[in-house]
């Protein structure tokens, strides 16, 4: 039993690790991206709708999502940075969507859905916020 436990933890660990670096690289380059502010960042934000300065905003709270993730400790702060990216990338998702974007524009966002639920869902349990009940 304890040979399954075993492999079953170290596949967990080794899906949470590669959920998660492939989800810090899309968060992290596409942060740093709208934080200078590329031109097909500034093209593609105003195409859905949105102010350029909302690239700024974006681009920074995605670098420091990666960080809270990343790093060990703070199981609070890590919930926080997978709710915002789970937001800001649904958000990304449904704006795509509601300006009629063709498949290729969609396919990113929810590759990065994806990766977020897979990294959150299988994150070890000194990544997790216990909760004690009586």
């Amino acid at each position: 039993m304890e040979k399954v436990k075993n492999t079953s933890e170290k596949r967990n660990k080794i899906i949470y690790w590669i959920a998660t670096l492939w989800l810090s690289l899309g968060m992290l380059s596409g942060g740093i991206a709208q934080l200078f502010k590329v031109k097909e960042t500034v093209e593609g934000i105003t195409h859905l709708g949105y102010p350029a300065y909302f690239l700024t905003i974006l681009g920074v709270w995605k670098i420091l999502g990666v960080v809270a993730v990343l790093i060990p400790k703070f199981p609070l702060v890590k919930e926080w940075a997978y709710a915002g990216f789970f937001f800001t990338i649904t958000g990304a998702l449904y704006s795509h969507i509601a300006n009629g974007d063709e498949i290729k524009e969609i396919f990113g966002p929810i590759l990065l859905i994806i990766l977020i639920v897979l990294s959150w869902y299988f994150r070890p349990t000194d990544r997790k916020i216990i909760l004690l009940t009586k």
